[in-house]
């Protein structure tokens, strides 16, 4: 795992430290590398493992609907391309079952430029987007399990190349 990536969950857990910024942290465990329409295979592997926070909704924002800000470090078991994000995220539902899409930028250590076979299957820059959703059930006030879907990729923007990397597995969810 790279250093940096520690800094950043380190950098996470600081912040969650104070109840008045705090609202939830998480923890999940995706597949890495998952098949979907909206990437290519980039044939890197294993189980991404990751520690997030997500604060307090934006009062500030309520023209979009008042988002909250979230970060978090997911880290590659297997040595391949990890990341840390923050972006904005929408819980949308208010009783047992809720929805919420999000979306952030992300800055991975992954190889920009790499061949699989005759393919190009480089993640073209080092800052993506990186857009999720996840479908969440609330076990009690303060602890909910969402189902997440979480896909990286430069959206041909910042590069020709965009393959992409999807990862789909679940968060557990603790309110402070």
């Amino acid at each position: 795992m790279q250093h940096w990536l520690l800094g950043a969950a380190a950098a996470i857990l600081a912040a969650s430290a104070s109840p008045a910024q705090a609202d939830e942290l998480w923890l999940g465990v995706l597949a890495h590398e998952v098949n979907t329409p909206f990437s290519l295979k980039t044939r890197e592997q294993g189980v991404d493992v990751q520690l997030g926070w997500r604060g307090g909704r934006i009062d500030a924002l309520k023209v979009i609907g008042r988002p909250a800000p979230y970060a978090f470090a997911s880290a590659n078991t297997r040595g391949d391309t990890s990341f840390v994000a923050a972006g904005l995220s929408w819980t949308i539902g208010k009783k047992a079952l809720y929805v919420r899409p999000a979306i952030g930028l992300a800055l991975h250590d992954g190889r920009i430029q790499r061949r699989c076979g005759l393919a190009r299957c480089d993640l073209g820059s080092r800052i993506l987007f990186e857009p999720e959703l996840g479908v969440g059930v609330r076990l009690s006030p303060a602890m909910s399990v969402e189902a997440n879907w979480t896909h990286i990729s430069n959206g041909s923007i910042l590069s020709h190349q965009n393959p992409g990397l999807d990862m789909i597995g679940a968060r557990l969810t603790v309110r402070l």
